[in-house]
């Protein structure tokens, strides 16, 4: 797309106006670092646009201090741009995981969440944070979220991040961004830092 002119025009009698207001499915996933970090950055972009943002975290967990969550809680309550809501599924989930059972249950009941929300149109922008992993375990049907997101009402924008993500909703997505690994200084034995990884 050189100088952000489109490379073929679809003959559904849209006029362009029409079509840059049409809503966003966007997908971030593969085994890259950043694909959070990218929807945040894009959940910044719509609270600039006075739109209410909802992110709904389905796997960190609930006690792991984010510093996105920080910023954009601090910018929803500024009265300069969106609202910002942030939902934490239940008690989360981490890297050691120990109750699955209680996982899973909180994951359904963010996705349940989220339904009431899109049928609402409760946010103009929601990050559906992690989302992919529920899916990959075979906790929500993929079939339904596929649906609901092809059904929504309204211009309600969606990025869902994690890796694995099912070829349905690859296949939905208007926009699908693999981060691939490069190199990370976790080869070299370094953990995640302040600042960088939170």
């Amino acid at each position: 797309m050189p100088k952000g002119v489109a490379e073929n025009v679809p003959d559904d009698g849209l006029t362009t106006r029409q079509r840059r207001t049409q809503p966003i499915t966007a997908v971030h996933t593969g085994p890259g670092k950043g694909k959070s970090t990218a929807a945040f950055g894009m959940a910044l972009r719509a609270w600039n646009q006075g739109w209410p943002v909802g992110v709904f975290q389905f796997v960190k967990s609930a006690k792991w201090k984010v510093g996105e969550e920080n910023a954009l809680r601090v910018l929803g309550e500024s009265g300069q741009g969106g609202t910002v809501a942030w939902h934490k599924m239940g008690s989360g989930w981490s890297w050691v995981q120990r109750d699955i059972e209680s996982s899973e249950e909180a994951a359904r009941e963010g996705w349940e969440q989220v339904k009431r929300d899109l049928a609402a149109e409760t946010y103009r922008f929601y990050v559906l944070d992690e989302f992919t992993y529920p899916l990959h375990w075979g906790w929500i049907d993929v079939a339904e979220v596929v649906e609901v997101l092809r059904e929504r009402p309204g211009s309600q924008h969606v990025v869902v991040t994690g890796r694995y993500a099912p070829e349905p909703l690859l296949e939905l997505a208007d926009l699908v961004t693999e981060m691939t690994k490069v190199k990370h200084p976790m080869d070299a034995g370094r953990k995640g830092q302040r600042g960088i990884e939170w």
